[in-house]
């Protein structure tokens, strides 16, 4: 849209609405202007920070105004409703985190030769600008914007995972590109095949990829164009989500980008893409028989779960280790999906708020863990809580909350979804998935174990301390976070069961 005719719209829209939806796409925008003209600078840096506290105070006053039921509209291009809101409130605060981090993790790259100005000042365009396009996802009126957005992320995450340079940086790069192509390209025929369903509803101008228009006229698309649309939409957006058998490219990009990228890329940028999975559940459930859609999503979220759990065994860099565990989440959060009831809604919708700040913490924690140990190999990490306690400490309190420990809010969306799924029929899902959890807790706890006792090697046990108050402060305040969500339910349980009536159906 052109910048003359975003004016012109939101000057006829409705001030609070306007503000709401365009706040958190300008500020990051204006940002990125900011670093293309000064470099990285800390003013640039700390304004990333300010970006993505608009987006988190938008996504507030958002989830206030909606947790009724009401939508927020500009132009009719935009809106929000309390689905969106949800997902406001998750970019904002896994951006707060990683952005935070990203201050003194950039500085320290550039100390330490790592990148230089010019890829810094990459960076600080780059990074909000992927903001912009994670928000205007979640904005969209139109599920073709949507797909626009969600692949967009493609463009500006290569470059950040190419970030540091070298063969194995270039390699994962490739990689990413490569595969999420041909998810670019199977959901875009996804899309244009609802398109042309919709087209043919005998509706006329009124057919269209608008979301709500798409959902009133659901039970009129052709069954036989759905059918075929459903699955490439599942892979296309499922390789963003990185679901089995799409999934090759997440653990090599996640290793590779810098850790706060790395927090964004797994607290959000995989939820945006279950986001459109969850929009277009809505409407395929209605066109289709609905348990093709449930079967169809239990068995790549059970497969993806199973490879997670297979894989995290036999894993020996950490990063890594959090990335097969993206995988391993995400796979839950689809079980949610294809359960589909308004308690599997909210409770996935929770379990995505969660997964985003225990990840932000924990990768934000590794890239300070590689920056002291400089090493990623978690058979060379040893003894680091007696050495650097209070990094280690958030790094093993984040473990726990992933690991979905109480008093974390992942205990409580986990609990949920095995709830929903007993309601729902399909207990036999949940039961082989807690078996698998069962080897994903052994993996994940018998490698921090070693990372976090021990005997430290020869020659660390003395190092100073690299941690400041300054860099523990954003994996602290995630950590509380994290802690209140599992502890108090308001203000959020009005909001997810609106947000739950939106996508679940019985």
């Amino acid at each position: 849209m052109p910048f003359e005719e975003l004016v012109r719209v939101a000057a006829g829209s409705d001030p609070v609405a306007a503000a709401v939806l365009l706040v958190p796409l300008l500020a990051p925008m204006l940002v990125a202007v900011a670093a293309v003209v000064v470099g990285w600078r800390p003013a640039v840096a700390w304004s990333t920070v300010a970006a993505s506290v608009a987006i988190l105070g938008s996504g507030v006053v958002a989830a206030v105004a909606t947790s009724d039921g009401s939508e927020l509209t500009v132009g009719g291009m935009l809106r929000v409703d309390a689905l969106s809101a949800v997902m406001l409130l998750v970019i904002g605060v896994v951006a707060v985190v990683a952005t935070w981090s990203g201050v003194g993790y950039i500085d320290h790259e550039i100390a330490a030769e790592h990148t230089d100005a010019r890829g810094a000042q990459r960076y600080g365009l780059l990074v909000p600008l992927f903001l912009t396009a994670m928000v205007l996802a979640v904005e969209a009126s139109n599920l073709g914007v949507l797909w626009a957005a969600v692949e967009a992320t493609t463009i500006v995450t290569a470059f950040l995972v190419g970030h540091r340079g070298g063969r194995a940086a270039v390699e994962a790069t490739w990689k990413y590109v490569i595969i999420c192509s041909v998810g670019i390209a199977l959901a875009y025929l996804g899309t244009v095949l609802v398109y042309y369903a919709s087209q043919h509803t005998g509706t006329g101008e009124a057919g269209s990829l608008d979301w709500t228009v798409l959902v009133a006229q659901a039970d009129q698309l052709d069954p036989g164009v759905m059918r075929i649309a459903v699955p490439l939409l599942v892979l296309g957006f499922g390789t963003k989500v990185g679901l089995v058998p799409m999934h090759s490219w997440l653990p090599d990009a996640h290793s590779q980008a810098p850790a706060p990228v790395s927090a964004l890329m797994s607290g959000v940028l995989l939820s945006v893409a279950v986001y459109a999975l969850l929009r277009y559940r809505v409407i395929a459930v209605a066109a289709l028989d609905g348990e093709f859609v449930r079967n169809l999503l239990l068995v790549v979220g059970l497969a993806s779960v199973a490879l997670a759990a297979s894989l995290l065994l036999a894993q020996r860099d950490y990063k890594r280790l959090l990335a097969y565990s993206s995988i391993e989440h995400m796979g839950l959060v689809i079980i949610g999906v294809a359960i589909g009831t308004p308690l599997a809604v909210a409770a996935l919708l929770l379990h995505i708020l969660g997964h985003g700040l225990a990840k932000a913490v924990l990768f934000c924690a590794s890239g300070q863990i590689l920056a002291s140990e400089g090493t990623t190999r978690i058979a060379d990490v040893r003894g680091l809580l007696a050495r650097r306690p209070v990094l280690a400490g958030s790094f093993a309190l984040g473990l726990a909350a992933l690991l979905g420990l109480p008093p974390f809010s992942l205990f409580v969306s986990e609990l949920a979804l095995a709830r929903a799924a007993a309601d729902a029929g399909v207990f036999w899902a949940v039961a082989v998935a807690l078996v698998l959890l069962l080897v994903v807790f052994v993996a994940i706890a018998g490698h921090a174990a070693g990372m976090l006792f021990g005997a430290a090697p020869s020659g660390l046990a003395t190092a100073a301390p690299t941690s400041t108050r300054a860099a523990a402060a954003p994996l602290v305040t995630g950590l509380i976070a994290l802690a209140i969500l599992g502890v108090v339910a308001w203000p959020l349980d009005v909001l997810l069961h609106a947000a739950s009536i939106i996508a679940g159906t019985s």
